[in-house]
């Protein structure tokens, strides 16, 4: 039996956008044990094909290096015949595929991405596409496993992790769509967040055919630099018997402190930075003084001079020896998850694995030994061109595609500051104001939301399984761009939840609507700042 919330995602697909009516299969078991041995492509050998039905649990292999990958524990959605393949993308490589085709399909195909440095199918986020009709596919990326180390002395494996196996996906996808339901798909979406967000980028830049609308959060476009970024801050903070190392403690000293010198800008304290940007922290009034004997609840010089460096942005020298960008500084609000994640006195292992394996093919190389000198390497080696950084994406724009960009302003491993950036390189490259490039691509800021998901602000947009955000297209990105790509109703915000701990049984929290960029949300009726109607969108 479809469960209600099943029920209510696919009257919603079926809808929005007035899809014609959806179609069922007929005989789905029967249909998908013959996809096993009919269905033929280039390259391609189907593994298996198994009709599941809804509520059930499915069995996922982590085995080997698959041990490393986080597979959510849950039940399909929906009936629908999974289909695993194997498909070779060179002589050195291949990708591992996956296709989830619902009986009750909605005539649309959505491709999802991956996250990290892994090879790791994002299982929530196809069972999520399948459970509004989508037939949905998603790969490994190349590898098995979330380490960085297929890469070494494999030039095809890097180029399947920067663009090969989304594309050679989507490719695959729609054939084996069109095969197992006897008709094409209507329209071609793609959803992706981090690295599935850079995932993104790099089809709408390089293949501006495959999608009709894309949903990118939180990109990991510039991808060399931010590399190099990721692990300059082990060099700011040392390891934790270092003068320059902050305890979690200390850190949420500062948190409460850049709360203090900031949180009011927006025109509310409520424990959320609206616009990171205007926030022009300075840390000094923590400094404990000179004949301080007891430094717990102040910060010493070095540890002062740590907080600047880790917000500040991140410089090297260019060819002429002049200073150059390499990523713009971390904002400020995230730092209480990074106390744990870039500030623990550690190198960051996806920096660590991308210079090992990608850049240097030095197995021994270790991030103490980052600087400039390396930042530059990997942004002139840029492999498979992968730091997506492409401005001109007119080809996209001239077929009709939509992008919806998010990102959290509280992101604790992507600053937010890299995606308006992005943002400001499409429009001065093509030469298009905001107000033009409206037309197909619009970015919003998710205040308070940390990388992809969670954080203190209300961070569930329906991007993703996880959370429980509402059906209701408003507040659901990836069914808003169903409506813009087939209705031509465009988003002017987005709308985010905040349920109590998190948690949909205890209720609301808060609801907030999300300003699209260049726009930010300012607090008109502080007394009632949990409602949307007490923010207002300016400039």
């Amino acid at each position: 039996m479809v469960s209600p919330k099943t029920l209510a995602h696919l009257l919603l697909g079926s809808i929005a956008g007035n899809v014609s009516a959806q179609q069922l299969v007929l005989h789905p078991q029967k249909a998908c044990s013959s996809i096993a041995s009919s269905f033929s492509h280039p390259d391609v050998t189907v593994n298996f094909a198994s009709y599941i039905t809804a509520g059930t649990n499915v069995s996922i292999d982590q085995s080997g290096d698959l041990s490393t990958c986080m597979h959510p524990a849950g039940a399909v959605p929906v009936d629908l015949c999974r289909v695993a393949m194997f498909v070779k993308t060179s002589g050195i490589s291949n990708i591992t595929l996956e296709a989830w085709l619902p009986t009750n399909w909605t005539g649309r195909f959505l491709s999802t991405g991956n996250g990290g440095l892994s090879g790791c199918i994002q299982y929530d986020d196809i069972a999520y596409g399948t459970s509004y009709g989508f037939a949905t596919v998603g790969a490994n990326n190349g590898h098995n496993g979330t380490s960085g180390d297929a890469f070494y002395m494999n030039s095809e494996v890097v180029e399947d992790f920067s663009w090969r196996s989304v594309h050679t996906g989507v490719v695959v996808g729609k054939a084996i769509t069109e095969a197992y339901y006897g008709s094409d798909y209507m329209k071609s979406y793609y959803l992706g967040c981090s690295t599935g967000g850079r995932q993104g980028f790099k089809e709408v830049q390089q293949f501006p055919h495959d999608f009709d609308g894309v949903v990118v959060g939180a990109p990991a476009v510039g991808f060399n630099n931010l590399s190099s970024w990721s692990g300059s801050f082990y060099l700011y903070t040392g390891d934790n018997s270092s003068a320059t190392f902050l305890s979690p403690d200390k850190w949420a000293l500062v948190h409460q402190d850049i709360l203090k010198q900031c949180d009011s800008i927006d025109g509310v304290a409520d424990g959320i930075l609206e616009d990171p940007e205007l926030c022009a922290y300075n840390p000094v009034t923590l400094q404990c003084s000179p004949s301080a004997s007891n430094t717990s609840s102040c910060l010493t010089s070095a540890q002062v001079a740590t907080v600047r460096k880790v917000f500040s942005p991140y410089y090297g020298t260019d060819s002429a020896n002049n200073s150059a960008l390499i990523f713009p500084r971390m904002q400020p609000g995230s730092e209480l998850a990074d106390a744990f994640i870039y500030y623990n006195g550690q190198p960051f292992p996806y920096t660590e694995d991308w210079f090992r394996y990608a850049i240097l093919e030095d197995p021994d190389w270790k991030a103490s030994q980052l600087n400039s000198y390396y930042a530059a390497l990997a942004n002139m080696k840029n492999p498979a061109n992968i730091e997506t950084w492409q401005g001109d994406i007119s080809a996209f724009k001239n077929k009709g595609g939509k992008v919806l960009h998010y990102h959290g302003q509280a992101d604790s491993i992507i600053t937010s500051s890299n995606s308006p950036r992005y943002y400001d390189h499409v429009s001065q490259t093509m030469g298009l104001p905001p107000s033009e490039l409206d037309d197909f691509y619009r970015f919003f800021r998710i205040a308070g939301m940390d990388h992809c998901s969670g954080g203190v602000g209300a961070w569930e947009i329906g991007q993703s399984a996880e959370g429980d955000a509402t059906d209701e297209s408003q507040g659901n990105v990836l069914m808003r761009m169903v409506e813009w790509v087939e209705q031509g109703e465009a988003p002017e915000t987005v709308r985010g939840v905040k349920f109590v701990n998190d948690t949909a049984s205890l209720g609301v929290d808060f609801v907030r609507d999300h300003c699209r960029y260049p726009m930010r949300n300012k607090c008109v009726d502080p007394d009632n700042y949990k409602e949307p109607s007490a923010w207002k969108c300016v400039l």
